[in-house]
């Protein structure tokens, strides 16, 4: 009797986050939480890009924004499903609404949310194959070395020869692109010390076969 109450209570509790989050449409900015049951190396952050869509190893890109939880979930069991013997469990989270959206709910952080810093902080951005993908702060001078040491690591799927620090100049528009061979650096190669600045963002692609 007492599990049967148990029970009934953490459904009644755990019931309005299930239809919040069903609810909800995935946007560009969001930082979502994947776990694969039968392949916890897949599990990882997955950032919903500016065109929507996010990077999965095995697959490569599926459709995110627009979507609910549950219809993004569906998706990336099906384009995983080829990859097992029967198909996989998959489950979604939105572990992080993007930044707007965040702003929009809290009236403060909407007005100041463009002026304030953290300390002597700068946000920078990670996607591909990290392990924490999204808007990370790191304190001003972290060289893009340290970045990749200290924020999680890289996923087993990196292409760690080719590591990218996207840099966009505010002024013209133009972005630099520095290539990075990580794996050369781990094993002893010496390597320019990039120090990280507002707005950068480190994209690691996953690594080709025999890569």
């Amino acid at each position: 009797m007492f599990r049967t109450l148990l029970g009934l209570l953490l459904a009644v509790m755990l019931a309005p986050m299930a239809m919040a989050q069903s609810a909800y449409r995935i946007q560009s900015g969001d930082v979502l939480q994947m776990e694969v049951v039968e392949d916890p190396s897949l599990n990882r952050s997955l950032l919903v890009l500016p065109d929507g869509t996010v990077s999965l190893p095995l697959v490569g890109t599926v459709q995110a924004a627009g979507r609910n939880v549950e219809s993004l979930r569906g998706a990336i069991a099906t384009a995983l499903a080829p990859n097992f013997a029967a198909p996989p469990t998959v489950t979604i989270s939105v572990g992080q609404l993007n930044p707007v959206t965040t702003a929009v709910n809290d009236a403060a952080a909407k007005k100041y949310a463009s002026r304030v810093r953290i300390g002597g902080q700068i946000q920078v951005y990670a996607l591909g194959e990290v392990t924490n993908q999204g808007m990370v702060a790191v304190d001003r001078g972290t060289t893009l070395l340290q970045f990749l040491a200290t924020t999680g690591g890289l996923t087993r799927f990196a292409a760690t020869k080719r590591v990218q620090l996207r840099r966009t100049d505010k002024k013209t528009g133009m972005e630099t692109v520095y290539n990075y061979n990580y794996k050369a650096v781990k094993a002893g190669a010496s390597a320019p010390s990039i120090e990280l600045r507002e707005g950068d963002v480190i994209m690691v692609p996953e690594r080709k076969l025999f890569e």
